[in-house]
């Protein structure tokens, strides 16, 4: 992988560059190369976090020098790509309920981008989603890239508090809010699959590199899977 540059940003950190641009089959690479790190070094790394085009590793200097962690690292480097090609990918999908009890943005993207609610429920059920990068909350997973058809940007002013399971657009990103908080993404569902349970092994049921595909169920379907509606939105 000629572009990735290893550096070392503190005295137990460091870093892997992947180029400088948010996409999608960078984030398969990143994904795959995470898990490779994992599996190389069982003891000497602390933890690994990726982001969109970057990685960060924690290190134990006790166990493992600086100058054997690139060594390594640049050998892992150097099959990733092919080993990545390789792989199965690995698909969530998770089921929504797309209606305005839910979702109080869903009627008005749909009219900003002259579409019926259907079309844009169609849309966005359409795409597999790669799994960019989790971060803002835990379970929390960048969803990208979203359909121009159905690109929108985030709210000016945030909602003080959005529900758990909200189903959100903003630019071309989509994502599942995994709980309660704070929010300016555009709402156009709810999805009541629980993505992080610090009591679950793993914790969240994707990783970075992974495809996450959206299911339109019934409200029926939605109630029995443990959804809420909640419509005091702020």
């Amino acid at each position: 992988m000629k572009s990735a540059i290893i550096k070392r940003v503190s005295e137990t950190h460091a870093m892997i560059y992947i180029g400088e641009t948010i996409d999608p089959e960078r984030a398969s690479l990143l994904g795959s190369l995470c898990e490779k790190i994992r599996l190389e070094f069982s003891t000497g790394v602390i933890e690994v976090v990726p982001s969109y085009t970057s990685i960060m590793i924690e290190f134990n200097l006790l166990k493992i020098p600086y100058a054997e962690l690139e060594t390594r690292l640049t050998e892992l480097l150097c099959d990733i790509k092919q080993s990545a090609q390789k792989s199965p990918e690995k698909v969530i999908e998770l089921p929504v309920y797309y209606h305005s009890d839910v979702a109080p943005d869903l009627q008005q993207l749909a009219e900003a981008k002259n579409l019926s609610v259907q079309q844009v429920i169609n849309i966005h059920c359409q795409t597999d989603y790669t799994v960019c990068a989790i971060g803002f909350a835990p379970g929390f997973a960048f969803l990208g890239s979203v359909d121009e058809r159905i690109v929108m940007p985030r709210h000016a002013s945030p909602r003080l508090k959005i529900p758990a399971g909200s189903v959100g657009i903003a630019d071309q990103q989509t994502a599942v809010y995994p709980d309660h908080s704070p929010g300016g993404w555009q709402i156009i569902g709810n999805c009541p699959s629980t993505l992080f349970s610090p009591e679950r092994e793993p914790m969240m049921p994707f990783s970075v590199g992974d495809k996450v595909r959206f299911k339109s169920v019934s409200l029926e379907e939605f109630t029995q899977q443990g959804g809420q509606i909640c419509p005091n939105w702020k």
